[in-house]
């Protein structure tokens, strides 16, 4: 793929803030944006996400009222995604869900898994010191959902979809009516952000950036 390609897509993306309500995205073309999702990297493999696809118009305009920051992306976007990050339950060290993952998806054998455990709890306890902060906990998980969250608008952009990164809405509302509709276990998940997608109704404004110079600093 030549870079300008790439290039070209970056500065195509732009949060779009009202879609073309009828018109709708492929599944083809969102299995593929679903796909880069799936393949994002996270810290120690430990992929601590969830990907909500609501579709259902009913739920959306439940959660209108808490989320203003989606308020016509949630009537017009052809698809939404609430994107949920996992709780401390799931990923202290010695979890049910840690120790699924490196059995059945990483295929460790038994001494590995040891010795990744024993490596993973240090991390939380002393590299990074967030084991006994709730809070700081989710906020971690959040952290590598937003690689997801890049990837997926990134792809999107490249095969001319629209997007829109959403963390405008009151998080503990928002959370309330998925429990009520039976979407959310809040002891294993909290929503991290949420994302449309679409194509876009109006063309966006110029794209402003500082430059390389103010952000990048050289150590040679």
């Amino acid at each position: 793929m030549h870079k300008e390609v790439v290039l070209n897509a970056f500065n195509y993306r732009h949060a779009c803030k009202e879609f073309e309500a009828t018109q709708k995205i492929a599944k083809e073309d969102f299995d593929f944006i679903l796909e880069t999702a799936r393949l994002t990297p996270s810290s120690f493999g430990f992929e601590p996400w969830k990907f909500i696809l609501l579709q259902n118009s009913h739920i959306r305009e439940k959660l209108s009222p808490v989320t203003w920051g989606g308020q016509k992306q949630l009537k017009t976007a052809s698809h939404f995604v609430i994107i949920l990050a996992r709780t401390k339950n799931d990923m202290s060290a010695d979890s049910d869900y840690i120790m699924d993952i490196m059995r059945h998806t990483h295929k460790l054998p038994e001494n590995i898994i040891k010795q990744r455990s024993s490596a993973y709890e240090k991390f939380l306890h002393t590299d990074f010191n967030i084991f006994n902060n709730e809070r700081a906990m989710f906020e971690w998980s959040c952290r590598q959902t937003y690689l997801a969250a890049g990837n997926m608008m990134t792809s999107a952009a490249l095969i001319g979809i629209d997007s829109c990164p959403i963390e405008g809405f009151n998080k503990g509302e928002a959370e309330n009516i998925l429990v009520n509709e039976g979407l959310l276990d809040r002891d294993h998940f909290g929503i991290a952000c949420m994302v449309a997608f679409g194509y876009r109704l109006n063309q966006p404004r110029e794209k402003t950036r500082q430059t390389i110079e103010e952000i990048v600093q050289w150590v040679q």
